[in-house]
């Protein structure tokens, strides 16, 4: 089944945030179906990640968080936005991930904020920082600001445009990943160069 992490830092409770990544995630499992869904709320683990960084070393609840990631087909990331950027949990989580653990994962952007000022903050902080990770970014970023969940037709197309990206990457990066049965081999058999070059020969 495919598996959906969740990351949201959200710090209140309840959090802006954490609803525009519950709308996003239901908008992906419509379009998508059942899935295996993760959610990774950061503020509970705002001592773990500063225990983690000055002694380099992950404690459990830390090093589930980082599992759930490393096994995800897909992410949808949500912040909220602090000093025109993303939050410094939010950095701070990025910062102490594994190396190279979201090369080649779709990942759906999204970030909170009181104001409609703060709107561009998906394109000028949240896509550099995971483009420079190597994460296969959706086209488009889901920016609600507080007036935003009171115009809902508008932020709930945008939710729905930006889940069917992630559907289309997931369900092209499944069919790459998925192994052929052995009717498909004998209707389109694979060219022996091809068989040769995946065998380093």
């Amino acid at each position: 089944m495919t598996r959906l992490v969740v990351i949201s830092a959200g710090l209140s409770a309840p959090s802006s945030t954490r609803l525009l990544a519950d709308r996003l995630t239901e908008a992906v499992v419509r379009e998508i179906g059942p899935v295996e869904i993760d959610v990774i709320e950061l503020r509970p683990l705002a001592r773990p990640l500063a225990d983690q960084m000055l002694t380099g070393f992950p404690g459990p609840e830390l090093q589930e968080a980082f599992d759930a990631v490393a096994a995800a087909d897909a992410l949808v990331v949500v912040t909220p936005v602090f000093s025109a950027s993303y939050s410094g949990l939010f950095k701070m989580f990025i910062d102490a991930l594994p190396r190279d653990v979201l090369t080649g994962k779709p990942v759906l952007l999204g970030a909170t904020a009181g104001s409609g000022r703060h709107s561009l903050v998906i394109e000028h902080a949240l896509r550099p920082l995971f483009a420079y990770l190597r994460a296969v970014i959706v086209p488009t970023g889901v920016f609600a600001a507080t007036d935003d969940f009171g115009r809902d037709a508008d932020l709930s197309g945008r939710i729905t445009r930006a889940a069917r990206e992630l559907a289309g990457m997931l369900g092209r990066q499944l069919a790459v990943n998925r192994p052929r049965s052995v009717e498909e081999e004998f209707a389109d058999p694979t060219p022996f160069e091809e068989l040769m070059r995946r065998a380093g020969g």
